[in-house]
């Protein structure tokens, strides 16, 4: 569909050929190389696809056909329905060659840089349509990848008859598509626009005036300096007369004279005394005025780095429209909050996010005037756009009233998809299935279009959101809507955190990721699957050490009655991180960590608090997902506490078996019999605890994975230091050879499942080791 451009949003396009433009370029060489890199080639549709859409919101027909068509060659590669011949990298570099120049032309050259380029465009557009349906005649020798340069004469030009036809088409179009690369003034093309910022006059007026007062103010100081270097001066008569005074004692000097030293001491000491009141009066007034008037420079800084909202969302309606028209669709668009200030770095990432969710609720989530008319709706569907501050935060919610998302529907795509079982996938909550919306190239469409179905957008969208310490989640209703809430930060340049201490060393949880602090009694732990848990207004909250998560250290012992807890958001999910010590909450300047110290795991930047010293601010996604590696390859990552006045006595048992719901049955019948408890899920995790733990004794299962019962009980045996433990087994398995089998390897009883319902399993630990307390 044609559409009139629209240069409002050109400087943000601008900005995303630049940044895709390079993508396609260093993406392009490695996939080059080997061109059965996965990964690139993934990185390359995304790329095309970005810059596809960017080009489409502002009106560049010419742009988006021929990154559509880039687009649908490396899906198809991507599927492995297409391989790629030689010669199409010569086309694929011509195109990002065209894409990079498009973003060179300012709004007043644009309109005769896309007329020039028509032809270019149709051209390029033909030979990537000719690659993906395979009738892409490869030559004997490449084309040179278009560059700018002074010729007058073309390579085909040139060797006319060293060229084969298709050489020279290509050739011919090669110079054609080098012309865009220079702006129409032959000037190249600006890349120093991200270094000018747009400031209103008053801002800029407000900010001289902070200006002049802290010069003023700073002329204080040299008034501070003389008055300092007089009591100085003071200070040194003082001494003097002190030493006067001294050596007349020392020497049974005259006595009226040293009365006389000693009046002269004391006056000259009040009035130092005096002189000293008087400065630090006058240095808390001036501290007073300063603190205020930076505080005052910082905010009006800070201000001119904000924007409205409405800057970086004014060509979605065009968009909406554009995409209402192409699908037949009728859609009332609306934004509300368009005055809400936002961060420019925050305006410029959100504006990709809320591009793909615009498209797919226009595509998925409103339906047809006939398909509303039919479900007792009026024929045009609602698209409200809204952002607010909340909480120190920015909100901003993509809200529909269209069809909703089927839960249902989705949770058998999930296992269509072999992305979990049939089994876990109902037991997942609708929180927990919605998250699966934002894997990289899961699509519920049922057909491919330039609109959606490529598997490429939400997952955009989580991406972003967690480069900018942003979250995104999703809410719906079958029938009714979906709303999707994205939170991040007002800026990034500074942000509201608690500081807490963790192995002696101070670090910084932002505030955003905060939901409470709590100030918890060990009582209140329970441990489950070598995980400890709190209740927290009815639902269980998992405890993570922070030693554990940021590499500092293992399990470890500690003896308290109360632990601080942090209660962290992540995503749906509350986890609460264990920290030694709780400092206060504090504005933190946020400075980048170095790129050659790599990702550090669990901190995402550097600051400095007030004293100067380093502080590092905590990455929360990345330590809960420290935690949830090292749990899941069986690490014991919990912390061991016991009362500070009371010592448990109780036996200690080691319950192994891979089944939870047998683990959690022996575990009450155990606990109930007054017995301590601790749990394995395999045999290899079971052998990792009785050689890092004190156990009186070990129940394990027969049938697990990794190390099946029989090993396990034998491992033990051998071992020096366990081969006098007591070891019960207790399997499904009934028959006489099994429990002869069991026997041999050195367990001491072996017993069936249904001993649960009786005495005899009970009563086998109490034979083997005696009652519950030592």
């Amino acid at each position: 569909m044609s559409s009139e451009p629209d240069f409002s949003m050109l400087d943000l396009y601008q900005q995303e050929v630049e940044t895709q433009g390079a993508a396609l370029n260093a993406g392009l060489l490695a996939l080059e190389t080997d061109p059965n890199d996965s990964k690139q080639i993934d990185a390359l549709m995304r790329a095309a696809h970005s810059l596809k859409g960017a080009a489409r919101i502002i009106g560049l027909d010419v742009v988006s056909r021929v990154a559509h068509a880039m687009e649908d060659v490396f899906v198809a590669v991507g599927e492995g329905k297409l391989t790629l011949p030689e010669r199409a990298f010569d086309v694929f570099l011509q195109t990002a060659d065209f894409l990079n120049a498009s973003g060179a032309p300012g709004a007043e050259e644009m309109p005769d840089w896309l007329e020039k380029n028509a032809e270019s465009s149709k051209s390029l557009a033909d030979d990537l349509r000719a690659i993906l349906e395979g009738t892409f005649e490869a030559a004997a020798a490449p084309v040179p990848a278009a560059a700018p340069a002074p010729q007058t004469e073309t390579p085909a030009q040139a060797e006319p008859t060293s060229a084969t036809p298709v050489e020279a088409k290509a050739s011919a179009e090669t110079a054609k598509r080098a012309e865009p690369s220079k702006a129409a003034n032959g000037k190249a093309p600006a890349s120093a626009a991200e270094t000018i910022v747009r400031v209103s006059a008053d801002n800029l007026n407000r900010l001289m005036g902070l200006a002049a007062e802290t010069l003023v103010e700073t002329r204080q100081l040299e008034q501070f300096r003389m008055s300092l270097l007089r009591l100085k001066e003071a200070q040194n008569a003082l001494n003097a007369r002190i030493d006067r005074s001294q050596q007349l004692l020392e020497n049974n000097g005259d006595r009226a004279e040293f009365l006389q030293q000693w009046e002269h001491i004391r006056a000259a000491a009040s009035e130092n005394l005096l002189a000293i009141r008087r400065q630090l009066d006058l240095f808390d007034n001036f501290s007073r005025r300063n603190t205020l008037l930076s505080d005052r420079l910082y905010r009006e800084v800070l201000e001119s780095r904000m924007r409205p909202f409405s800057d970086g969302v004014q060509g979605f309606p065009r968009l909406v429209r554009d995409l209402a028209k192409t699908m037949g669709k009728k859609i009332n668009f609306q934004i509300e909050g368009q005055e809400t200030p936002v961060d420019r770095d925050i305006l410029d990432k959100l504006e990709a996010p809320l591009n793909h969710i615009l498209r797919n609720a226009c595509d998925h989530g409103l339906e047809t005037p006939e398909e509303r008319q039919a479900g007792g709706k009026a024929e045009t569907g609602t698209l409200r756009l809204l952002a607010r501050h909340s909480a120190g935060m920015l909100i901003v919610e993509v809200r529909d009233d269209g069809r909703g998302i089927d839960i249902a529907r989705l949770r058998e795509k999930i296992v269509e998809k072999e992305l979990t079982t049939a089994e876990m996938a109902q037991n997942l909550s609708d929180d927990e299935v919605l998250e699966f919306l934002f894997l990289p190239g899961f699509s519920t469409a049922g057909q491919v279009t330039e609109i959606s179905g490529r598997g490429v957008g939400l997952d955009v969208v989580m991406t972003l959101m967690q480069e900018i310490g942003g979250q995104v989640r999703i809410t719906t209703e079958l029938g009714h809507g979906t709303a999707f809430h994205l939170q991040l930060p007002i800026t990034r340049s500074v942000i509201r955190a608690l500081l807490v201490e963790i192995d002696g060393e101070p670090y910084a949880f932002p505030l955003s990721r905060i939901n409470r602090t709590v100030l918890l009694s060990v009582k209140d732990l329970r441990n489950v699957e070598n995980r400890q848990y709190f209740e927290m207004e009815d639902q269980n909250v998992g405890l993570v050490s922070s030693r554990a998560a940021l590499g500092l250290a293992g399990a470890t012992s500690t003896i308290a009655q109360h632990i601080n807890v942090v209660v962290v958001n992540d995503r749906s999910h509350l986890y609460g991180v264990e920290v030694d010590k709780l400092v206060g909450e504090t504005d933190l300047v946020v400075r980048p960590l170095d790129t050659r110290l790599g990702k550090v795991p669990g901190v995402s930047a550097a600051s400095l608090t007030e004293e100067g010293d380093p502080i590092l601010i905590l990455d929360v996604e990345d330590l809960v997902q420290s935690v949830d590696k090292l749990l899941a390859g069986g690490e014991l990552v919990r912390t061991q506490y016991a009362e500070a006045e009371t010592k448990d006595t109780r036996r200690r048992v080691l319950v192994v078996d891979d089944s939870i719901t047998v683990r959690e049955t022996e575990r009450q019948l155990l606990e109930n019999a007054g017995y301590s408890v601790e749990v394995a899920v395999d045999g290899a995790a079971g052998w990792n605890a009785v050689r890092l733990g004190e156990f009186d004794l070990v129940v394990s299962d027969v049938d697990m994975p990794r190390m099946n019962g029989y090993e396990f009980v034998t491992k033990i045996r051998q071992d020096p230091r366990l081969e006098r433990m007591p070891v019960i087994i207790v399997s499904y398995k009934d028959r006489e050879e099994d429990r002869l089998k069991g026997m041999d390897a050195g367990a001491d009883y072996y017993l069936t499942k249904s001993s649960f319902q009786d005495e005899s399993f009970i009563q086998a630990v109490n034979d083997l080791i005696g009652g519950a307390e030592a």
